[in-house]
């Protein structure tokens, strides 16, 4: 967005357009639940991104960025976030709890861009950081049949796949957002289909591509066009219209509609420790994401106050790390 175009607070149209995309996103982790019953996690995987890729890529222009910055996104994105995340579902992750663990991609952003970009990580997201991770532990300590102890390490490993995608995108500043998602679905279909031949054989890979029936393309269809081509295309339209520091803060909701969803369409249990786990994650998020302006006000109210008191007053040692991330 340029300089004359100023991002505009949300209205009711766009609004409910956000919150339409969330809950696409949200119900997206049933879908894939339903998609991996019958199927190779990763020949579905594939064939989401092969339809996300096609025929978009014929209308969209290339985005300006690096091939290997290009081929690193798509593979980040394909093979490690969703053909993690596709297994771990098969292999008996909830549709609810994943949706809530794949947002701990927050976290692994901040860390991994303190590491490459030298981006200091403030005090509400270290804060934010630590909620999350102890939720987390509690989740893995008491992962049962619940919540197994492999698929967990997955959808982690996902996650990071998801952070991952992010710190590309922030190396590559001039390119079209839309664009690189549709660009880059061109690269997963192949490694993720010969992973899914020499895992679960081709002779079932065979199978599902000549005897799945309308339910599964119906699937598949959904996650390739539904949520990614349409889901991303608004999404960053939004951002653009609003500014990302309105509209990204509503991607909270993608967990609440999947875990609903998730219990209205398996019947999802909570146990006290998941409960508890699930809620240390969510605080740990809000804090994540809302700690700045919190962090600010507290401090706008610190100084108001010691001048109101005639105390002489300093800027802080760090007044850089008083600006939202």
């Amino acid at each position: 967005m340029s300089a004359s175009a100023p991002a505009s607070p949300l209205n009711a149209r766009s609004l409910g357009l956000a919150l339409l995309i969330t809950l696409i996103w949200g119900v997206n982790f049933v879908v894939i639940k339903w998609s991996v019953a019958g199927a190779s996690p990763l020949l579905v995987a594939a064939l989401r991104f092969l339809l996300a890729a096609f025929p978009a890529v014929l209308f969209v222009p290339r985005p300006t960025i690096a091939p290997r910055l290009l081929w690193g996104y798509g593979l980040a994105v394909g093979v490690m976030q969703f053909g993690l995340l596709y297994l771990a579902i098969q292999l008996g992750m909830s549709a609810g709890m994943g949706s809530l663990l794949m947002q701990t991609q927050a976290f692994f952003t901040a860390l991994l861009a303190a590491r490459f970009f030298g981006e200091k990580v403030m005090p509400w997201q270290a804060a934010g950081i630590t909620l999350a991770f102890g939720g987390m532990a509690l989740i893995g300590l008491t992962a049962g049949h619940d919540v197994p102890f492999f698929p967990l390490l997955l959808t982690l490993t996902a996650a990071l796949g998801w952070a991952i995608s992010n710190l590309v995108v922030k190396a590559s500043p001039q390119a079209n957002g839309f664009g690189l998602v549709v660009w880059s679905a061109l690269i997963p279909p192949i490694p993720l289909a010969l992973l899914a031949g020499l895992t679960a054989g081709w002779g079932p890979v065979m199978q599902t591509l000549t005897h799945s029936d309308w339910k599964f393309w119906a699937a598949v269809l959904f996650m390739g066009l539904g949520n990614t081509v349409l889901g991303f295309g608004i999404w960053s339209g939004l951002i653009q219209r609003h500014g990302a520091s309105r509209v990204a803060p509503l991607s909270l909701l993608v967990p609440v509609f999947g875990t609903l969803a998730s219990a209205l369409a398996f019947h999802e249990g909570f146990p006290p420790g998941k409960v508890l786990g699930a809620a240390l994650i969510a605080a740990g998020l809000v804090l994540h994401v809302f700690g700045g302006r919190w962090w600010r006000g507290a401090a706008s109210q610190g100084l108001g106050r010691a001048q109101a008191e005639g105390r002489e007053t300093y800027p802080p040692d760090n007044a850089d790390g008083l600006e939202d991330r």
